[in-house]
């Protein structure tokens, strides 16, 4: 059995590569090049620096794997990089993440895979697959739930999860430094990643302007009634439940963001109040079990990546779109950000949460 394995640099991907070894998989190591480092404003706390590649070639040399660097920096630029800016612009707040593991982990790697004989891709992600009795997969939670990652992974498919392992799912983050550690890798103690790699310190707006040549546009502050009450410096700087930075006269009540409006260039404030809602739009749905729900289905959503899961009724309106009604008003439903759909640790799916129309009253 061969196994192609996905190698950031860092130490769970290191470990992983251990792991295949040790299940007795002729592996081979890979690091995908996304991007131009200068051009990503790449610093050291992403994935994909320089020293990041001579870290996963040197723990592949001591596995005696062959290893090596595959250039992805067109497709990265076009799936990931331009539509993580191109939603900002729209006042959504995107995890590129996602895409990254849709079009890139999971979609060219995959191809690639196929393409050198391999049976299966091999992550560093914190997740579980499982095979039914019927001969499905299913996708699940990790064991470390400090670590799951499995809400980043709601894309995959029957094909995908058949041909995927993910070794680290069943170990908490301080048994894989210590295989690490016990197998002298470099990396043992490396820090984990903390920015998204193409947005150096954190500065979403920066990348976008960088990213589409964009310059943001001033445009009005509106109060829930639709009054002007100031000015805002483009709609990339603001995104759903933002408080601090707003540079407006406060009233008698602590001003919050509560929605976005494109086509207006505004931005509408209110109170903490006005930011609760029991309902929400998903399009660009994946049903992990390829199966779309013909009844309502009663399961646990989390509409942003560190969140507890909140019970809903999720019903399907077509072959990629769903409707959320929560059981509880949940706080800044986030335009752009993802909706992942839980029965337990089993991951059934997941979308991307849609705006508000311009004009509708929240549930």
């Amino acid at each position: 059995m061969k196994a192609l394995i996905a190698m950031s640099g860092g130490v769970d991907s290191s470990v992983a590569a251990k792991l295949m070894q040790e299940q007795g998989y002729d592996c081979i190591g890979c690091t995908m090049k996304l991007y131009n480092n200068p051009d990503a404003g790449c610093n050291s706390k992403t994935c994909c620096s320089l020293s990041d590649v001579e870290d996963a070639r040197s723990v592949a040399a001591r596995l005696n794997m062959p290893f090596y660097v595959f250039n992805y920096t067109e497709e990265f630029k076009d799936q990931v990089m331009e539509k993580f800016a191109e939603s900002y612009t729209r006042g959504e707040t995107p995890n590129p993440c996602i895409d990254c593991n849709r079009f890139l982990k999971f979609g060219a790697l995959y191809e690639r895979a196929q393409e050198l004989g391999c049976d299966c891709v091999v992550t560093g992600h914190y997740a579980r697959i499982r095979k039914t009795p019927e001969g499905r997969y299913e996708l699940l939670r990790a064991l470390d739930p400090a670590k799951d990652q499995s809400y980043v992974l709601y894309n995959l498919t029957q094909e995908q999860l058949a041909h995927t392992q993910f070794p680290l799912g069943i170990y908490h983050k301080t048994k894989t430094r210590e295989i690490a550690a016990e197998n002298g890798f470099i990396n043992s103690q490396k820090p984990d990643s903390q920015d998204i790699c193409f947005v150096p310190n954190g500065s979403y707006t920066d990348a976008v302007q960088r990213i589409l040549d964009y310059k943001p546009q001033p445009g009005p502050f509106l109060d829930l009634e639709g009054r002007v009450i100031g000015q805002h410096k483009g709609i990339i700087y603001y995104t759903l439940g933002q408080h601090k930075k707003l540079g407006l006269n406060q009233p008698d009540y602590p001003l919050y963001v509560v929605r976005i409006d494109p086509q207006r260039n505004a931005v509408v404030v209110g109170p903490s109040s006005a930011l609760f809602s029991r309902s929400a739009r998903v399009t660009g749905a994946n049903w992990i079990s390829g199966q779309v729900p013909e009844a309502p289905v009663r399961c646990q959503v989390k509409v942003r990546y560190r969140q507890e899961a909140q019970p809903a009724v999720v019903t399907a309106t077509g072959p990629d779109t769903f409707e959320i009604l929560f059981d509880e008003p949940q706080r800044a439903i986030t335009p752009g950000q993802a909706a992942v759909l839980y029965d337990g640790d089993v991951v059934l799916g997941g979308g991307t949460l849609e705006a508000e129309k311009t004009g509708e009253t929240k549930k």
